[in-house]
């Protein structure tokens, strides 16, 4: 982390909440559902497509978590009702899993049956290492009684691969590289093997049958991704993208205009400066583009 970076990062708590409004606002919709649907209408106009994402994570109580996910249903509703293409995406710990693996199970499945009966899909996130195995088995479980289900996997971890191959069949998955900086010891840290491995993990999840939203703004990673799909004569419809808001827009464009679904993460609520500092202490990746988005230098 160089000197700028490290200015960054002890600022933030000091910078005034309308100054960090404005710098977040290309990557975060709003605080309220209002603001969220606007942005997926700006979307879908564009001929883009979203994914929606209640801020905040790690909740205190059960109350708390029956809370968020009663916000998720209104947010489901609200845009179903809107007509507006769009699935929600959910962290297990803010659906209480590190207060109690059934809560957690429980609530993930009210979603589902609540979404189910609007048409919409829900996904099952994945969060740091210290949770990956009970999220695996929250999303078997789920799966086992709902199709509208996805999960995510990330090609940092070596545990990757034997978690692809235990999968349930023909299921929808986000690759991601993995946003946590986990340890050596049980994960890639160095970008060329994080990047080799999403490509073959993405790359074995076709050959299986699955369906996988390819997560990136690395259009080099995204051709190799469908060189291999089209080598295995896989249907071209069993890959999409989703991207964060605001990030590498030129890029949605390519692939749309290459007759790809592309679906843009829109986050949003309350805890959204709470979350972007989360996010920016735990990955100087992360600000390196914020810093140089908000410099216009990218």
């Amino acid at each position: 982390m160089n000197l700028l970076e490290r200015a960054v990062l002890s600022a933030l708590p000091a910078i005034p909440r309308p100054l960090m409004r404005q710098l977040s606002a290309r990557y975060i919709a709003g605080e309220t559902v209002e603001e969220a649907l606007d942005k997926l209408r700006e979307l879908q106009t564009r001929g883009f497509q979203g994914v929606l994402d209640i801020l905040g994570e790690d909740v205190a109580d059960e109350a708390e978590a029956r809370d968020v996910l009663k916000t998720y249903q209104e947010a489901a509703t609200a845009a179903a009702e809107a007509g507006l293409d769009s699935y929600v995406s959910v962290k297990p710990t803010h659906l209480g899993l590190r207060l109690s693996r059934d809560l957690c199970e429980e609530l993930y499945g009210d979603l589902l049956q609540h979404c189910a009966g609007l048409g919409v899909f829900a996904r099952v996130e994945m969060e740091d290492h210290s949770t990956t195995d009970e999220t695996l088995a929250i999303f078997a479980a789920l799966r086992a009684r709902f199709d509208n289900v996805g999960i995510v996997l990330q090609s940092r971890l070596f545990r990757t691969p034997d978690d692809v191959a235990a999968l349930p069949e023909a299921c929808d998955v986000r690759m991601v590289k993995g946003i946590y900086l986990e340890p050596a010891d049980i994960a890639h840290t160095q970008p060329v093997p994080i990047r080799e491995a999403f490509v073959d993990l993405t790359d074995t999840l076709l050959r299986a049958g699955h369906t996988v939203a390819v997560a990136t703004h690395d259009s080099v990673l995204a051709d190799a991704v469908l060189q291999r799909q089209e080598a295995a004569s896989v249907p071209a419809e069993r890959t999409y993208f989703e991207v964060l808001l605001g990030v590498q827009e030129p890029l949605w464009k390519q692939w749309k205009e290459r007759g790809k679904l592309v679906r843009a993460y829109v986050p949003y609520g309350p805890e959204w400066r709470a979350y972007s500092q989360r996010r920016l202490r735990k990955n100087p990746e992360i600000l390196r583009h914020l810093i140089k988005a908000t410099l216009r230098l990218s």
